[in-house]
Formats: structure tokens, sequence, C-alpha cells
């Protein structure tokens, strides 16, 4: 796993990329403690704004287990394994941060869990998603029942994983699986489109998105009245912030606000 923190127009957007390319980025053990390095870092990072998760590698994101080293492991050692991978995808999934996933290949088993632990997700065309492990004779086991049929429905989500199915970009857009598709066909054009989102979200109060993520984090889990509660929590959060403040004078002065996440 490499970090690249982005400088310039671009700084506040941290780039953390999987490079396992002989493996084509499946998930290891020591991939996965690496993931987990980072993202403890990531965490408690004030100046990282947004982060983009994608892959070093060409035509993968990731392929999802290493079942070649999972076939070496005592039971125990899968259930420690599957512990750890699903507490690095839970990190990911509550970091404070905005999260984008860029799919550029294969997303497929844990890869395209990995990514449903992203706020948004961008296909390239040459990406491929799919959830084959009854195909295996074994069911997602790092959250893909879960996240995706809070995605996409329960229906729709049993559709996928019953048949094991691998579908492209295009159909896990109109799926609403992935949040964007991205429009070049060159390799790295998820990543790119990824970066685009990044840009968008960078001039935002910091203190704003993060809150405003929390609030919508919660919004399937609870009913309507306590969503309410939880985002008016949100909002208290924001109402002493020097960022609040700047963004009543721009607005008055009819310039560009400066956040600086305080």
């Amino acid at each position: 796993v490499s970090v690249e923190r982005h400088t310039g127009n671009d700084l506040g957007i941290l780039t953390l990329s999987l490079n396992r390319p002989h493996a084509k980025n499946a998930l290891s053990r020591s991939l996965v403690h690496s993931m987990r390095g980072a993202l403890s870092s990531i965490r408690s990072d004030s100046t990282v704004r947004a982060l983009v998760l994608r892959s070093s590698v060409p035509r993968v994101f990731c392929a999802g287990a290493d079942l070649k080293e999972r076939a070496l492991m005592t039971p125990s050692e899968v259930e420690q394994f599957l512990y750890d991978m699903k507490l690095m995808f839970r990190e990911l999934e509550a970091l404070p941060q905005p999260t984008i996933a860029a799919l550029d290949g294969a997303a497929l088993g844990g890869g395209l869990e990995l990514s449903l632990c992203c706020d948004l997700r961008v296909a390239g065309q040459s990406a491929l998603l799919g959830l084959p492990e009854t195909s295996l004779a074994i069911i997602p086991g790092a959250g893909g029942t879960q996240r995706l049929a809070r995605l996409v429905g329960p229906s729709r989500t049993k559709a996928l994983v019953f048949t094991a199915r691998k579908f492209g970009a295009a159909e896990a857009l109109r799926m609403g699986v992935v949040t964007d598709m991205a429009e070049g066909a060159g390799e790295g054009a998820a990543y790119e489109r990824a970066m685009e989102w990044a840009r968008e979200i960078l001039p935002n109060g910091p203190v704003a998105v993060r809150m405003a993520k929390r609030a919508i984090d919660h919004a399937g889990s609870v009913d309507l009245a306590t969503g309410l509660d939880i985002e008016q929590l949100c909002y208290a959060q924001v109402i002493p912030t020097q960022d609040r403040l700047e963004g009543l004078r721009a607005f008055k002065e009819k310039r560009k606000p400066n956040y600086t996440g305080h």
C-alpha cells in the first residue's frame, strides 16, 4: 500500500494505492495489516479532506481474497484473518473524511466488498464487478451481503449473489452499485474521474462535510425521528466553527470562502 499526499490545487486530497501486482491486489494478511496502518494515520489527520482509493496494478482494482494464502491457513487462522479484514473494512467505512473508490479493472469478491466501504465508487469502462463466492461454495464474508443490500436492495443483492454473476460498469451504474462511470476508456480513467469528484469536495467546509457524512451514514439504520435528532446534533457541531462565519462573510462579500477546518 502506498500513500500520496497531493499538493498545489489538490492539497487536501490523499490517494491510497493498492500495489500487489503479482497477486492482483488479492487481500492477504500483509495487505490487510498495511491498510490498517495507513487508515489509522489518516483517521486523525485533519489535513486530509478527501481520500481516493485506487489500484496501481493495471486492469485490476482488487481480485478479492488471496485464496492461495487462504488454502495454507488452519480454520482458526482463517477465522482470525476474516476478523482482521472486517475490522479493516469497518475502519475504512468509518473514516470521517469522504472516500472515493476508483475501480479501474476487476473488483471481485472482497475487492467489490472493499469498494462498498467507500462513500462513492467510480467505475472505469473496463471494470468487472461481482460477488462470485457462491461459485466457490462460500458466501461473501466481508460485508457484501449487508452493504450491497443496503445500497441496491435485498432482491437485487440476492440475484447477484445467488448467481455469482459478474457485470460491467454500465450495468453497475444502472443498478446503483457505483456512483459514476468514467467516460474515457483508457487505463486510469476511473482514477481521474475520482480525482474530479475529490476536487469538487475540496473547496467545501471540511467540518461540515465530515458532519454531513456522519449524519447521512446513520440514515439507513435508524427511524426518521432519531435520524433527524442525529442531524441536529451534527449541525450543532458546525455552529461554533470559524468556517461557518467565513462562509457567511464570503457570501456577503461575493467571494470564494477560504475554509481552514476550524
